[in-house]
């Protein structure tokens, strides 16, 4: 797949969640080599996965989400600000980030203080290693249920030691309400959105990030260096630093 399978999974390994230029200094985080946090090695295969849901699901069912072009958009569309998210959903650190600064992030969108912009990478996903590129896909595909906020944290709540799977995802999609059914069982078994997956993993490497997670607001890092994003009260203030909340 152009764009996937191509210049993105020839990423050096690094342990930094962006660009040196853009960051000023590396924080932990996942790159594009082999065990670079997704926390397996080439030869991963999959493996059965605790499925989660997340402890505000019922907030997250109430947000609204479009796709605007590579991007998936969460949140009022009159909201003052707008964050961008940079996550694979393969990566252990962007796990770590979702159940606390993501959740953060998400509770003010719920409050109509900030908009999210999701960048949905797949960087490592070396050969169908991972997975990533399967859960972009049913991750897109929830948007057209109306259900892409709470499925996204369900996603990273149940990230498996080996790989996502069309069984795992739809197992993952059980747990939300309304989710399941013939259009979205269908664009998982038949990776409907394969060609949006290489849109926003280009995306991704046009911004200049050599990892996940990141956060940007007004084109600046927050909580990356100070890792704060791993902490959903530190997160909070450091939003609130950039004038958020």
């Amino acid at each position: 797949m152009v764009g996937v399978r191509g210049a993105g999974r020839a990423r050096r390994v690094v342990v930094a969640v962006a660009a040196a230029a853009l960051l000023g200094g590396a924080v932990a985080g996942c790159g594009g080599g082999p065990g670079s946090g997704s926390g397996d090695g080439p030869g991963a295969a999959a493996s059965a996965a605790v499925v989660r849901t997340s402890p505000i699901a019922d907030v997250l069912a109430q947000l609204p989400a479009r796709v605007e072009g590579a991007k998936v958009v969460v949140g009022r569309p009159e909201a003052p600000r707008t964050a961008q998210v940079l996550v694979d959903p393969r990566c252990g650190y962007c796990a770590r980030f979702e159940e606390a600064g993501g959740e953060t992030l998400l509770k003010l969108a719920a409050e109509g203080s900030v908009k999210v912009e999701y960048l949905l990478a797949s960087f490592l996903d070396r050969d169908g290693v991972s997975g990533s590129v399967k859960a972009v896909n049913a991750l897109r595909a929830s948007v057209d249920e109306g259900k892409f906020a709470e499925y996204q944290a369900a996603v990273f709540a149940s990230q498996p030691k080996g790989k996502f799977t069309d069984e795992l995802l739809l197992e993952i999609a059980d747990r939300v309400p309304g989710l399941r059914g013939a259009r979205f069982d269908g664009a998982v078994a038949e990776m409907t959105y394969e060609g949006w997956v290489g849109e926003a993993e280009r995306a991704f490497e046009a911004t200049g990030a050599q990892g996940t997670p990141v956060v940007l607001v007004d084109g600046q890092p927050v909580g990356a260096k100070d890792r704060s994003m791993f902490d959903a009260a530190a997160f909070a203030g450091a939003l609130k630093g950039v004038g958020i909340g």
